[in-house]
């Protein structure tokens, strides 16, 4: 379940993340291919699957630390038996 979470948040925070390097990108004047392929040391499509695995590690550290593990909470009310 953590996973699957955290592939989610990571997977809804992508394109917004990216259009926000994309802007800084254009306001700064460094190249686009450059900041997606960390420097050339990636292409541009490994690069775009790194970044993506970088957001998936911070949305895993969060879910760890931050989701409440111990209770049960799927949206329905249980009555105490």
């Amino acid at each position: 379940m953590l996973t699957l979470m955290a592939a989610i948040v990571a997977s809804m925070l992508y394109v917004p993340a990216a259009i926000l390097v994309t802007l800084m990108c254009i306001a700064t004047g460094v190249p686009l291919d450059i900041v997606v392929g960390f420097g050339g040391a990636l292409g541009i499509s490994s690069g775009m699957l790194a970044w993506w695995l970088l957001v998936y590690v911070g949305a895993m550290t969060y879910s760890v630390f931050v989701f409440p593990w111990s209770e049960r909470s799927d949206g329905f009310a249980r009555g105490k038996d």
